[in-house]
């Protein structure tokens, strides 16, 4: 077995491949650049060498760097996580000709695999069912244009050497896909150095499962099941879980025989996934393979108990695969919730900055996270759940414009679909960010979404629920009453204190009352509380009444609480007069007042918000890389004014109506801050 093996990458996976390499004994490298110089992979690391400047393209895509590490730090072996350059047979022959061994395929499956339009020709030769598409190169826009045509809108276009959702774009009309056909070959040549595109058609409501395989050099292959990765924006995925809530054992099989097929065809070993689209009679397509391992692979470990950075690094020294496919099993139910550093409240923008507060939910597993599977069992028996977090960042740590936006990856497990959802609820409701915008608020509201809880979700499930953006959940009436009679109580609490630390004025000492009105999401709730040594019981006008214990005090930003027996968890902050109260995906401003001082407030106007309808503010920090009009030009509904990169990503900022520009006050090459204006319309 390996004694040393370097990490040519960064963040939660760098991470990840460190604790499994540690539980086997093996020492480890991380790599970083200027900007990761403090990052939690290189603290848990045994070495870390120093690879250049921020930019990706400058360090952790340079493979002489990488080179160069290896060399000074005499790894035996690369595991390569993914993105960067997990999938460049470039990156793995030159590791294969200096001797080290590279933690994943052979170079000749990379290429064939790697390359989406060589991928696509093998599979149709393999039998495999794939998209109608042209799968030449494409020249220009206008040839883009003409075969998007050809194939008839909506089409996909897509990079070549393309994943994570970089380099994509859906295409409804010829201008959209000119515009599409630009944008993607800049973000494929930005993120992986190749800026092919080819176009395929795009499959109208249908749902992406993947199948994840294990191949050793003894031509041993097998299907570790499905994942369910529906739920996406901007073609990256946000939840998963396994197995699928729509596969029957019939196509799980028909999807796992292809995948394994399609995977002794080019000769493969190590972890891969083969990525399908179903439809709604479960028709599946192939859509690509991933020679590396996955972003969302914790689900499947969950599910079988199948350690697969553990396998990738046994099958890359030689080693048999442990298993047959007769022993892959399906054991429960995982899910798992990327936590992104994007603002769901400006339609998923990135967001950089420092996490104040970063306290994710205690990991709790019912036996080994991973290995045997056996304590799955143990664990179905009990009807435990478990929680894990993949996670690259601490509290104090700094998100980086440079980077891929995510900060963890929460997962949770429990013998069946309803409960690892309702494990899920728990600990999203108990995971604490602050600092930076996040997609908590957004993951906490699909877990609770009736097309979520009940299965029924395609990749268009954003774009139909939330088509006007994210805005937060609006709570039920049984809900807003749990949190007014939670606040009401932790009010009384607070108001105790403060006669204590305020004493008595003159000669009366101050008393706090029973009677209060708690004001939250537009309803008002006039409450009594009274309160005893054990909680206190809120009674509402309507003669209903909630029994509250709990041992939250002032200054705590996590607030736990017994509602009549059942659990209650809200992330709190302090207002005037109140609390602001996040909960369920809603973000609450909760005033707890006097009948009095309620009175008084319901006269008071609301302050209306800045007019700012005249300029367009950067919705994000990043670069300008565009400045697609004129001063004194008109422009139209939806055309393209600017485009601002950042993590990785290109956005197109369009006119929301008809203006005449009269300034534009930022160039192409600017780094902007959230709200800088760039142009200025006449008024």
């Amino acid at each position: 077995m390996f004694k040393k093996i370097l990490i040519a990458n960064r963040g939660e996976i760098a991470c990840r491949v460190i604790k499994t390499a540690r539980k086997m004994g093996i020492k480890t490298v991380a790599v970083y650049s200027d900007a990761d110089r403090n990052a939690l992979h290189v603290k848990m690391a045994d070495e870390a060498v120093h690879i250049g400047p921020p930019p990706a393209a400058q360090s952790y895509i340079v493979i002489d760097r990488i080179l160069e590490a290896v060399r000074q730090t005499g790894a035996e072996a690369v595991h390569p996580g993914y993105g960067f350059l997990s999938e460049r047979r470039d990156f793995a022959a030159a590791l294969e000709a200096m001797g080290v061994v590279f933690i994943g395929p052979p170079s000749p499956a990379i290429e064939a695999m790697g390359d989406k339009i060589t991928s696509k020709k093998i599979a149709a030769e393999a039998g495999v069912s794939t998209v109608p598409g042209y799968m030449g190169l494409i020249a220009d826009a206008d040839e883009a244009v003409r075969i998007s045509r050809e194939v008839g809108y909506p089409v996909m276009i897509k990079a070549s050497a393309g994943g994570g959702g970089k380099g994509m774009r859906i295409a409804w009309t010829d201008d959209e896909a000119r515009e599409g056909f630009q944008s993607s070959k800049n973000e494929a040549a930005a993120s992986f150095g190749d800026d092919r595109i080819f176009i395929e058609k795009f499959v109208t409501q249908p749902r992406h499962i993947e199948i994840q395989v294990l191949a050793d050099k003894h031509g041993n292959v097998v299907y570790l099941n499905e994942r369910e990765c529906s739920i996406q924006r901007r073609n990256q995925k946000v939840i998963e879980e396994a197995p699928s809530p729509f596969l029957d054992p019939a196509t799980r099989k028909a999807m796992g025989e292809q995948a394994c097929a399609l995977a002794k065809a080019v000769g493969y070993t190590s972890a891969g996934t083969v990525e399908f689209i179903v439809d709604g009679q479960r028709n599946f397509y192939f859509l690509e393979m991933n020679t590396r391992l996955q972003v969302e692979h914790p689900v499947t470990e969950l599910i079988t108990g199948v350690d697969l950075v553990e396998q990738m690094i046994r099958v890359a020294d030689g080693e048999r695969l442990p298993f047959a496919q007769k022993d892959i099993g399906i054991n429960g139910w995982a899910i798992e919730s990327r936590l992104y550093a994007e603002d769901p409240y400006r339609n998923f923008l990135p967001s950089i900055g420092r996490l104040t507060r970063y306290r994710p939910p205690a990991e709790v597993a019912a036996g080994p996270m991973v290995g045997t599977g056996k304590w799955l069992n143990d664990a179905a028996a009990q009807g435990a759940t478990a929680v894990r977090n993949d996670t690259g960042v601490f509290e104090g740590g700094e998100i980086s414009m440079f980077y891929d936006p995510m900060i963890a990856k929460l997962c949770t497990w429990a013998p069946d679909r309803a409960g690892a959802i309702e494990a899920m609820r728990q600990a999203l409701d108990a995971f604490e960010v602050e600092g930076i915008g996040h997609n908590l608020p957004f993951c906490q509201a699909v877990m609770d979404h009736p097309r979520f809880v009940t299965g029924n979700i395609t990749t268009a499930f954003i774009a139909e629920e939330y088509p006007d953006g994210f805005a937060g959940a609006v709570l039920d009436d049984a809900a807003l009453r749990r949190i007014a009679a939670a606040t009401a109580a932790m009010n009384r609490v607070a108001e105790i204190r403060r006669t204590r630390i305020t004493g008595t004025l003159g000669n009366h000492e101050r008393k706090v009352g029973d009677d209060w009105v708690v004001s939250l999401q537009g309803a008002d709730f006039p409450v009594t509380v009274d309160a005893d040594r054990e909680g206190s019981t809120v009674t509402f006008a309507d003669g209903t009444a909630h029994r509250v214990a709990s041992d939250w005090l002032p200054g705590q930003s996590l607030a736990r609480l017994d509602i009549d027996g059942t659990e209650l968890v809200l992330k709190v902050g302090k207002i005037s007069g109140g609390f602001r109260v996040r909960s369920r995906g809603a973000d609450l401003k909760v005033h707890v007042r006097t009948p009095r001082t309620a009175e008084l407030a319901r006269l008071m106007p609301e302050k209306a918000p800045a007019d700012t309808s005249r300029f367009l503010l950067c919705p994000m920090p990043g670069l300008v890389v565009k400045i697609s009009v004129e001063e004194g030009q008109e422009v139209q509904e939806g055309q393209a004014l600017a485009t601002v990169e950042a993590m990785k990503m290109e956005n197109i900022l369009r006119a929301e109506r008809k203006a005449v520009v009269s300034k534009i006050l930022a160039k192409p090459g600017a780094s902007l801050k959230v709200d800088d204006v760039i142009l200025e319309f006449e008024g």
